[in-house]
Formats: structure tokens, C-alpha cells, sequence
């Protein structure tokens, strides 16, 4: 299958990119949010307003989706992610899901590929395309950014379109790893910080191993800054590598252990 078979309609509505279904979502959850949490966000002016653009961010918790997509949202824009296939079969939730524009999955699969090319489409109808690099919930034990996949790298040198780093920090302690408890009060600052453009002018184009290692590189760096700027210290030197590490790549790695 070629992503030039896979059509998507370009964005409209306000934010740009919204529907019937995100706007019933947005409706009830912005309000739940807005309760639970005292947002902190910073560089939204980075955030083009229109036209294809992916934006990466760090992955804590179970709630970086929501309030990520509140960031965004709230900004101008409805984003489109590719998440997990399970989380589209469940009842009700996977349907309405989908029809806000979202796009399911198969993880560490041969099918992989299908939402590789159903990202291009909705980057070629113009969309923000919303993607955590390292493709699970980080296994670092301090919560830095681990090494990740080089999908979205990869996705960024063929089409071409700019990428934005963002960090986040505080759905953590909302919601711990892998956790099923909701802190709700006292509420909890949830920082949210967006960065300029990264420089990936060297390897555009390229589909070199190489070069896309560097490039996936390079995001996750920008990434990292952004989240030592929010949480007032440094990262390590060197991020935990998954490929390096028996734990599993995908999963609640706390209960396989």
C-alpha cells in the first residue's frame, strides 16, 4: 500500500483540525482537566498555526495524551496521533476515538508499516500530527527521555515537513507510571513547553541508517533541553538505550519484571 492511496481531508474548523468527535471529547475533558490540574505552558507561540508540522513531546503517563492534546488544542490546533491498536477495540471508546481523526496502530509488527503511510496522509492533508518519539512510557528510572524510535525521524526526512520539540512535566504525579490512581486534589501543575524547529537540514532527504540514527538523535536532544529547562536540572550524559536492555519494548515493563 503507498501512502498516496491513503487520503485524508485537510483540516478545518477551529482549533484547525477539529470535528464533531473531538469537540464532543474536548468538551467534556478540557472541563475534568481544568479541575485536576494548574497548567503551565510555555513557547505556544512556536505552534504554527496552519499547515503540516509533527510535534514530539516525552512520555511519563497514561495522562501525557490529554494534556498535551489540552496544550495544543487550547493553541489552535487538533492533532492526529497514532496510538496503540488495543486501545481502538475497546468498546465505544476505540469508535469515538477514530472518528475524532485518530489513527490506530499495530505496535513492534509487520503492520507497522500501514501507520507509517497513514501518517504521510494526514501530513499531505496538512494536519499536525502529534508523536512520542520513543513509543512507549520511558523506562528510565529517573523519567528522563530514553533513545528512541526512529520512526518519526524517518518521517520527517521524507516528507520534508517541520518538527517540534515539547516536554512535559507533572502527569506523573497525576497519574504514575503505568499507574491506575488519579491524584485529583490539591491540583497538580502540569508543565507543558514547546521549542523551535529542529535543525534538520543535514540529513533531509536521506533514507541512510546513519543518518536517520543522527536525526532521531538530534530530536531527542531537543526534547531532553526542553525537559531539563522544566524540571531545573540536568539529564545524563547518555539516555537509557531499550535496545541495550532486557526489559520489554513496548508494555507495562514494572509488572513483567
Amino acid at each position: 500500500m503507498s501512502g498516496d492511496r491513503i487520503f485524508y481531508a485537510p483540516p478545518k474548523g477551529n482549533p484547525l483540525g477539529t470535528n464533531w468527535a473531538f469537540k464532543i471529547g474536548a468538551g467534556v475533558l478540557r472541563p475534568i482537566l481544568n479541575l485536576i490540574v494548574k497548567k503551565d505552558w510555555r513557547g505556544a507561540e512556536y505552534l504554527p498555526k496552519t499547515g503540516a508540522a509533527i510535534v514530539v513531546c516525552n512520555h511519563l503517563s497514561y495522562l501525557d495524551p490529554l494534556t498535551f492534546t489540552h496544550f495544543l488544542y487550547n493553541n489552535g490546533r487538533a492533532p492526529r496521533y497514532l496510538g496503540k491498536e488495543a486501545v481502538f477495540k475497546v468498546p465505544f471508546i476505540g469508535w469515538f476515538i477514530k472518528s475524532a481523526g485518530q489513527i490506530p496502530v499495530k505496535r513492534e509488527s509487520k503492520d507497522a508499516v500501514l501507520g507509517f503511510e497513514h501518517a504521510i496522509a494526514v501530513l499531505k492533508a496538512g494536519h499536525l500530527l502529534g508523536v512520542y518519539p520513543e513509543g512507549t512510557l520511558t523506562r528510565d528510572e529517573n523519567l528522563w527521555p530514553m533513545r528512541a524510535k526512529t520512526g518519526v525521524a524517518r518521517l520527517a526526512l521524507l516528507t520534508g515537513v517541520p518538527v517540534y520539540p515539547c516536554a512535559s512535566w507533572g502527569p506523573q504525579i497525576v497519574i504514575p507510571p503505568y499507574g491506575r490512581k488519579i491524584k485529583l486534589f490539591p491540583r497538580t501543575k502540569v508543565s507543558v513547553i514547546m521549542g523551535e524547529q529542529v535543525n534538520l537540514d543535514k540529513w533531509r532527504g536521506s533514507d541512510n541508517p546513519a543518518d536517520i540514527e543522527a536525526a532521531t538523535d538530534a530530536i531527542m536532544d531537543e526534547i531532553t533541553k526542553l525537559l531539563e529547562v522544566l524540571r531545573g536540572e540536568s539529564a545524563p550524559k547518555s539516555k537509557f538505550d531499550p535496545k541495550k536492555s532486557d526489559l520489554p519494548r513496548t508494555g507495562n515493563f514494572k509488572r513483567a519484571r
